[in-house]
């Protein structure tokens, strides 16, 4: 049974976007879009370049602000204030969601590659304030960003949780990896199953999953 293998998990770990609430909201769009304009304001480029090294700079860095900062020593903090500045309004509660997670026993905590002043606001408009023990953003790993094993380390240092019994929940197959070499459970969250060794379980349904573990 899939709650035997979670008997020992006494930390959650949850990323945010298209994690803690479905895809087809399609969030992201937004961000990307408003990333977008700004590496073409910045790097003076236009659309068609500026989405090429929008794309080319997550695919190498982990994210495009991880790309910005080495390549064109671009300041972080306007970035993330710029690119999250969207319409939250899309986003629905899920009052079942909030009881699954907020039953879970042991620490729950959100770790992001976005920020954490906009993790909050999507945790607000999600209706899932409140029942974690703290939110990461990538502030809080000197903006390195996931995949970086460093960049988990460092964060998971901050917060205290034992790696040996917690898991992650994640929708990028590789953000995964790190966390299982660390010997987390891993849990990729998407529409989509992908086989890796470094995936113990697959879900398209988060809340489901969870009423699975009987926590």
């Amino acid at each position: 049974m899939v709650s035997d293998s979670f008997s020992h998990i006494r930390g959650w770990v949850f990323d945010l976007d298209n994690t803690l609430y479905p895809p087809e909201i399609r969030l992201f769009d937004q961000i990307e879009q408003r990333m977008t304009a700004f590496l073409m304001q910045e790097l003076k480029v236009d659309q068609a370049s500026a989405n090429r090294l929008r794309k080319q700079y997550w695919a190498t860095y982990g994210t495009t602000l991880a790309g910005l900062m080495q390549c064109h020593g671009i300041d972080p903090d306007p970035y993330l204030h710029e690119v999250h500045d969207i319409d939250f309004s899309v986003i629905a509660p899920d009052p079942n969601l909030r009881d699954r997670i907020a039953g879970l026993q042991g620490r729950k905590i959100v770790y992001t590659n976005g920020s954490r002043d906009y993790a909050n606001k999507v945790l607000d408009a999600r209706g899932l304030s409140g029942i974690f023990d703290a939110v990461y953003g990538v502030e809080n790993a000197n903006y390195r960003p996931k995949p970086e094993r460093a960049a988990f380390e460092h964060v998971f240092a901050q917060d205290g949780i034992d790696v040996s019994t917690a898991a992650m929940f994640e929708d990028d197959p590789r953000n995964l990896a790190a966390p299982f070499e660390m010997g987390m459970r891993t849990v990729h969250v998407a529409p989509q199953s992908h086989a890796s060794p470094f995936i113990d379980h697959h879900t398209d349904d988060l809340t489901a999953f969870l009423t699975l573990l009987g926590k």
